[in-house]
């Protein structure tokens, strides 16, 4: 009886042992011991495009001045990337805020070529359209209409896991399209 006892606890000895050894080497069901590379962070990079598109004045037709020029909230604008053939790679719309203000991040935009392709030489920004219906003629203001070309003015957003890079383009405006004589 004592040799079947020793026999039982010896075979319950070695299952605790194999149970252990298979658990180290991954085969088991728990999880390895052992630590983990290193892996640094992941982290996004964009290319950002900000400006403010405005009503310019009646007063001011003709010029580029923005004196008496009201913010449009709601109004369009899109950006249009091209690659170094001529062709469109990116294009998307953006609405301003209530104060005219557009942050337009470029989710997806790509350079396939570092210099030929690069944000400054490959995208423009141009007006589509004014939500009101007494401010919506486009004007070439700063080139809104024909396109308005980016401007690195070194700004960066930098955080933990997050890099832009913010260009501006503009201001653009829209006119009024009929100004009375009294208004020039």
């Amino acid at each position: 009886m004592a040799r079947t006892h020793n026999l039982f606890l010896l075979s319950v000895l070695l299952l605790a042992v194999a149970v252990t050894y298979a658990s180290a080497d991954g085969y088991g069901e728990h999880k390895s011991s052992y630590p983990k590379p290193y892996a640094p962070p992941k982290i996004v990079s964009d290319v950002v495009v900000e400006g403010v598109v405005y009503c310019q004045s009646c007063k001011h037709s003709g010029s580029w001045s923005f004196q008496d020029a009201k913010p449009i909230g709601g109004a369009i604008v899109s950006v249009t990337c091209r690659n170094y053939r001529n062709r469109i790679t990116y294009y998307k719309t953006f609405t301003a805020n209530n104060e005219g203000y557009f942050y337009a991040q470029l989710q997806g935009f790509s350079m396939r070529h570092p210099y030929l392709d690069h944000p400054l030489q490959a995208c423009v920004v141009k007006l589509v359209s004014s939500p009101l219906e007494n401010c919506d003629a486009y004007t070439n203001i700063n080139y809104g209409e024909n396109g308005a070309k980016l401007r690195f003015e070194k700004k960066k957003i930098m955080s933990k896991n997050y890099d832009a890079v913010v260009y501006a383009a503009g201001p653009l405006a829209f006119l009024p399209e009929y100004c009375t004589p009294d208004e020039y």
